[in-house]
């Protein structure tokens, strides 16, 4: 593993335990209520036209709520039962900037209006980067576009991209790490060739030369376009948001290696990062079934439940399977537990859920998350005690343990302890602004976790891989 690799997966260590508790975001939303606010508004474009399909993300500060919707033929969006907090709004879509508005504070029962307008979206200058053909064994062509724009190199003021689809990238880049045994004999001229061309674009990624780092990975591919080539390559343009290529690239490479996972995760990823959402999801199911032993895919379905409101059909039933793999992996029994907790919260799946969670916890101590859901659970089902037993756990071993200071909050306004209560949500408040502070910084990294995928074995992948 080189250099660049060790750093990336040392600053995913760190990253992880910062974002791990958005991973609960809106598992326990209620139906609206008189006590919940309501956000409504247009996506329009710079001439005042409604903007069809958008994505719009609305997003706490602290991390803890989350909601998505695609604006509809009239370019309007709507959020319910929004709880009360500090928000920002991000649109965005395909061939347009990104429009934002907030952070904001939304009182309990307040009605807000927002307008969103796209800018344009700059054409890139031209540049090799820009026009470069790529022609491959069966004489299929890409056009590798817009690594040249500055907007998608994750530089400055390029802040295009929700931050569970960052993680999800960064997770994919690392999955460059893992190489595959090459079918050619290094000793062959062109795989000699190729291979100088890796390491001129790992060395360029080190030395901050994304444009080169991209021109070297694709000459690897062109000279050679096995697996391993190939996979690089795209995971270099989704390291730097270039999307579109990105999935140009991984659609060759599932296509030539359909057996190949990490590929699959990577088109998955691109996909679900450019705004075709669901069609993201979709491959991402797929890849937990090509080979269902692999943890990977499984990690970052956990990682995308972050985003959704309710489970969608059939996530429950892969994460059921992946504690059957894997008993041993603490991960994947607290992932089937948030899945059930959304699929039917406080419901008769309760028991399953709360065995779910000891399990996990017994099988990793640290895991804090597992005591957050713990405490929400006591908590629906009124037993007061354990639930702030269990959120001062999560609080105890959690960094920056924003949302359990807020439920505990909740729980000592609910029981008459004013005091407590008042204590509770000032800590919630003080790390809920450290919590946005350092996901700024530690934005731009996210990518990079897929990116260290290239030079281990898939085969030895660790099975609990996720940091905590």
């Amino acid at each position: 593993m080189t250099s660049l690799v060790a750093r990336v997966v040392r600053v995913f260590g760190a990253f992880v335990a910062l974002t791990a508790l958005s991973v609960v975001t809106t598992h326990g939303q209620n139906k609206s209520d008189d006590k919940s606010a309501i956000v409504t508004g247009i996506v329009d474009d710079s001439e005042n036209r409604p903007v069809v399909d958008a994505t719009v993300s609305l997003e706490s500060d602290d991390l803890a709520h989350k909601f998505t919707f695609h604006s509809d033929s009239d370019g309007r969006f709507r959020f319910e039962a929004v709880p009360a907090g500090s928000y920002e709004l991000r649109a965005s879509k395909s061939g347009y900037g990104v429009a934002k508005n907030g952070p904001f504070v939304l009182h309990r029962a307040e009605s807000k209006s927002v307008e969103l307008r796209l800018p344009a979206k700059e054409t890139a200058a031209t540049g090799d980067a820009h026009s470069a053909a790529v022609k491959f064994s069966d004489e299929i062509h890409f056009n590798v576009a817009g690594v040249s724009d500055p907007s998608n190199l994750g530089g400055h003021g390029s802040d295009t991209v929700l931050r569970t689809k960052e993680t999800l990238a960064k997770e994919t880049v690392s999955l460059n790490g893992e190489a595959i045994t090459q079918p050619n004999n290094n000793s062959h001229p062109v795989a000699d060739i190729s291979d100088v061309h890796v390491r001129l674009a790992e060395a360029a990624e080190g030395e901050g030369r994304p444009l080169d780092a991209v021109r070297e990975y694709q000459q690897a591919a062109e000279l050679q376009p096995n697996e391993a080539h190939l996979f690089a390559w795209g995971a270099d343009l989704l390291l730097h948001r270039a999307f579109e290529p990105a999935i140009e690239v991984f659609t060759k490479g599932h296509r030539l290696y359909p057996d190949s996972v990490r590929m699959l995760l990577g088109l998955s990823v691109a996909t679900y990062d450019q705004g075709a959402m669901e069609q993201g999801k979709e491959l991402l199911l797929e890849a937990c079934d090509l080979n269902p032993a692999d943890p990977a895919p499984y990690l970052f379905l956990g990682k995308l439940q972050e985003a959704e409101k309710t489970e969608p059909p059939g996530w429950a039933e892969k994460f059921a399977r992946f504690v059957r793999l894997q008993p041993e992996n603490a991960l994947a029994h607290y992932y089937y537990a948030v899945a059930l907790g959304k699929q039917e919260p406080g419901g008769g799946n309760a028991a399953v859920i709360e065995s779910e969670l000891k399990r996990a916890m017994e099988i990793d101590p640290q895991l804090g998350n597992g005591y957050l859901e713990l405490g929400i659970l006591y908590s629906q089902r009124k037993d007061y005690p354990e639930a702030i037993s269990a959120l001062q756990k999560a609080i105890e071993i959690t960094p920056l343990p924003a949302e359990a200071h807020y439920r505990l909050s909740q729980l000592y306004s609910h029981m008459g302890e004013a005091e407590k209560a008042t204590k509770e949500i000032e800590l919630f408040k003080q790390i809920s602004e450290q919590k946005k502070n350092e996901a700024e910084r530690e934005r731009h990294k996210i990518q990079q976790f897929v990116y260290t995928l290239r030079s281990q074995n898939p085969t030895e992948r660790p099975s609990n891989s996720e940091p905590h």
